[in-house]
């Protein structure tokens, strides 16, 4: 008696399973590009994302070097920026999906106390930065990024990526580690833990470029905590990079408790107790677990926005860990 209840329980699952699969597909298909690198869609979807970005950027202090840095995946977009700061070791700083160097607009006064600073527009992410051969595996994405490195003048720098920023920095100091002295992770995702379920449920429809924009709006804001994001200029950059450009990446594997057990370079892992992109909990036992020498920050109110949020925490933290670790 109690076995056809079990069954139909299963087979509903199975029937839901089906129709989410159905829907992906259906989304993947609709939304193919024959292009097999990140691109524009129009000119018109580029204008408008660089007219913001440029708006953003005014809230940057003037940058000492703008260098377009030629990698084998294509150019990379990089902004120097100097302090007061007589550290040796540059902090560069690695944004998240959708974003660009401007992201770290109200981060940067706090952040340049503490050492002089690079941003990069990631290369296959909305940005000036442009890819003109395809990224297939995580060992391309450290090979692009550890060229951009040993292009600088500096030997050694200190990784600061927040989002999947993290996990491109993560994964440059797990693959090639030769010019990174330390690495700090602002609730990165896929490092110490998946993402969420329902989370990327709620990304399907955020990533369909012809669906209004308060779908992505919707998206952004749950990100946030719920914080508005309409007419917010950092927020409408992310908009429009997620509705004007289409991504040709490799889907992140998750960096494993392994590959940081074996990391030797000293890392900062920041969490947000609000985090959406993973569970708070489990990522910073992982990190408290897998890290060697490791520094575990958790500021329970905040979003995956932490940067946002938090920008004098975020260096004030940064600053005491660098000093503890040099």
């Amino acid at each position: 008696m109690t076995e056809k209840p079990k069954r139909r329980w299963r087979r509903r699952g199975l029937i839901t399973l089906g129709v989410l699969v159905t829907i992906v597909v259906g989304f993947a298909l609709v939304l193919r590009t024959p292009s097999p690198v990140g691109h524009w869609n129009s000119a018109e979807g580029y204008d408008r994302f660089v007219r913001i970005y440029d708006q953003v950027k005014e809230e940057l202090p003037e940058p000492a070097v703008t260098r377009d840095i030629r990698t084998d995946f294509g150019y990379v977009r990089v902004y120097r920026f100097d302090g007061p700061s007589q550290r040796a070791e540059p902090l560069v700083l690695l944004p998240g999906r959708s974003s660009a160097s401007p992201v770290w607009a109200g981060n940067m006064p706090s952040l340049l106390r503490v050492a002089d600073v690079y941003t990069i527009d990631l290369l296959g992410e909305p940005g000036l930065s442009v890819q003109n051969k395809p990224i297939t595996s995580a060992a391309d994405q450290a090979a692009w990024l550890n060229q951009v490195l040993e292009a600088l003048p500096e030997e050694k720098f200190h990784l600061v990526g927040l989002s999947i920023g993290g996990w491109t920095a993560t994964n440059l100091a797990v693959r090639q580690p030769a010019h990174v002295a330390g690495l700090t992770t602002i609730d990165p995702v896929y490092v110490y833990d998946g993402m969420p379920v329902e989370t990327m449920i709620r990304a399907i429809p955020a990533g369909i470029k012809w669906l209004p924009k308060s779908w992505r709006d919707s998206f952004n804001s749950y990100t946030a905590g719920g914080a508005p994001v309409e007419d917010e200029p950092i927020a409408d950059m992310i908009e429009a990079g997620m509705s004007g450009y289409t991504l040709r990446l490799p889907q992140p594997q998750r960096i494993t408790e392994d590959e940081l057990s074996k990391l030797t370079v000293p890392v900062l892992a920041i969490i947000a107790g609000r985090s959406v992109m993973h569970d708070p909990k489990t990522a910073t036992a992982t990190a408290e677990r897998a890290l060697r020498n490791k520094t575990v920050r958790v500021y329970p109110e905040a979003s995956h926005a932490i940067n946002g949020e938090y920008p004098d925490e975020l260096a004030a933290d940064l600053e005491t860990f660098l000093a503890k670790v040099s």
